[in-house]
């Protein structure tokens, strides 16, 4: 849980479909939705506090998360995806009716932090991701996690047969730093990996940042895919 409010943009093409998600947002006293203009968050309200007036929310905004919403991935959704997610400032989180297999990997590649199915998109499943990504974890969907790592599997798969010679990582990856990333493609969270593993939640985050750091992963997904093509997983 997050001690200070969450900035959100919320970015579609739809009003309705927006209209949609900040009704789900606006009444959560841990988020704060703005309106973006020309790429940067304003520092006004959208919605109010419960007194009605404008600023009264508490606490110390904790960043900014985007939320796009989508129907499906096109050139257009490419575009917009690109600069909400320019220098790393924005967390995005994904809202999509439909993802082409395909489309995944260059989605996760982008930095979304988050991508939601639009019919599963609850106020609390909502809620959940902008908190995930607030916090530079990513959440997926189970069957998305299933597609990611098939598409990477075919990818790994086609560069072994390209290349004819034996394959083999290029960059180191510490034992435990596989471990828990193996935890992590099985769909496993923060506290079940901590408890699998015996370390404290502090441990498994410290060791994700660290391998995405290091090897400039955008997120939890992004490092899976990664140590799936490097052979580690």
């Amino acid at each position: 849980m997050l001690d200070t409010r969450v900035t959100v943009t919320v970015h579609a093409s739809d009003p309705l479909g927006r209209a949609g998600v900040v009704s789900h947002l606006q009444h959560q006293p841990s988020v704060e939705i703005v309106q973006d203009q020309g790429g940067a968050a304003a520092r006004e309200r959208v919605d109010t506090t419960e007194s009605g007036r404008p600023g009264e929310g508490g606490g110390e905004a904790a960043g900014t998360v985007a939320i796009s919403l989508i129907d499906r991935f096109d050139e257009m959704a490419a575009v917009e995806l690109r600069r909400l997610a320019r220098g790393g400032e924005q967390r995005v989180v994904l809202i999509a009716r439909d993802l082409r297999e395909p489309d995944l990997m260059t989605i996760v590649e982008y930095g979304v932090r988050a991508i939601l199915w639009r019919h599963q998109a609850t106020p609390q499943r909502l809620l959940r991701a902008v908190q995930s990504a607030a916090r530079g974890e990513g959440d997926l969907p189970p069957d998305l996690i299933s597609k990611l790592l098939t598409q990477v599997g075919r990818l790994r798969r086609s560069a072994v047969t390209s290349a004819s010679v034996a394959w083999a990582p290029t960059v180191g990856m510490a034992p435990r730093e596989v471990d828990v990333l193996r935890l992590v493609a099985d769909g496993l969270d923060t506290r079940q990996i901590s408890e699998k593993l015996a370390y404290s939640e502090r441990t498994v985050k410290n060791v994700l940042h660290a391998v995405m750091t290091r090897l400039q992963l955008h997120n939890r997904a992004h490092a899976v895919a990664y140590a799936l093509r490097e052979g580690y997983i």
